[in-house]
């Protein structure tokens, strides 16, 4: 049987650094800034913004909420997210996606000044990631590689397998991981062999957003799993990408849904938060 990953417990020390970090800065006269753009009503929006604030709240870091009505134009939208880029005293910007129709999501995306973009999807952020470049990356894929690293996994030299390809998740992780020299395929709900290519892996990331689509039969004895989707089941019950039960048999660490790989998305927004004030008080004292 795997050993479970507790994400609660591993996004409580992350979070615990953050404090940490937040108290230097507070002492050079910093304190970090998050603003976060919600347009319309979403409920669900609403619950994962508030979320974000109470975090933010308890780390020290000053939450700075920017409701807006459905009817927001994309132009009113955009010059809003630019305002902010030149605020001084707002070093992260988060837009809660998804955005209510007619707006695009990616033209706001690239109104974003990068420097303050903690969710690491502007195509600046997405290039530097590519080119192994520093930059602000994805949060969840962050989460993901914080996870890895508790388990003692070795990734140099492994074999990772992603499922899933998403901006989000599946495309950066595969980065993330060849950055520490994993040996990385990036596979799909259309791949051919998908139970083969799972089943060789040292490491499997499961992002499609399709309940139990990784067979727990598929696991490599030993493997280690992370879970990132989150479903609603049959049963109405949360579940992620992989079936659970007969996979957690066979892995030697597998990351649990809910509990798991969620919990981290949330500290690491956070910890950019703070990495973006930290690089935008280092320019300034130059």
């Amino acid at each position: 049987m795997g050993q479970t990953i507790d994400g609660k417990a591993v996004a409580a020390v992350v979070r615990a650094e953050v404090r940490e970090r937040v108290v230097r800065l507070a002492a050079r006269g910093v304190v970090p800034g998050l603003a976060a753009v919600l347009v319309g009503d979403d409920p669900a929006s609403l619950v994962y913004v508030g979320n974000k604030e109470k975090a933010c709240e308890q780390v020290g870091i000053r939450s700075l909420r920017h409701r807006l009505p459905a009817s927001t134009s994309e132009t009113e939208l955009v010059a809003l997210v630019r305002r902010l880029g030149h605020d001084a005293d707002v070093h992260g910007i988060l837009v809660q996606l998804p955005l209510p129709a007619p707006l695009r999501a990616q033209v706001v995306i690239e109104a974003l000044a990068p420097e303050k973009d903690v969710d690491g999807l502007h195509p600046v952020n997405q290039g530097r990631l590519l080119a192994g470049l520093p930059g602000l990356r994805p949060c969840t894929p962050l989460g993901v590689l914080r996870l890895l690293d508790t388990t003692g996994v070795a990734l140099a030299g492994a074999r990772a397998v992603v499922v899933g390809r998403s901006v989000l998740v599946g495309k950066p992780v595969a980065f993330l991981l060849l950055e520490r020299h994993a040996t990385v395929t990036l596979c799909h709900s259309r791949t051919a062999d998908l139970a083969g290519e799972v089943g060789r892996a040292d490491v499997v990331i499961a992002a499609t957003g399709q309940p139990a689509l990784v067979r727990g039969e598929w696991i490599r004895p030993g493997a280690v799993v992370i879970d990132v989707g989150i479903n609603r089941g049959a049963d109405g019950r949360l579940c992620g990408d992989v079936e659970f039960e007969p996979a957690c048999a066979r892995a030697a660490s597998i990351t649990p849904v809910p509990g798991g790989v969620g919990p981290m998305t949330v500290a690491m927004l956070l910890a950019n938060t703070v990495t973006a004030a930290e690089q935008a008080a280092a320019a300034r004292a130059a």
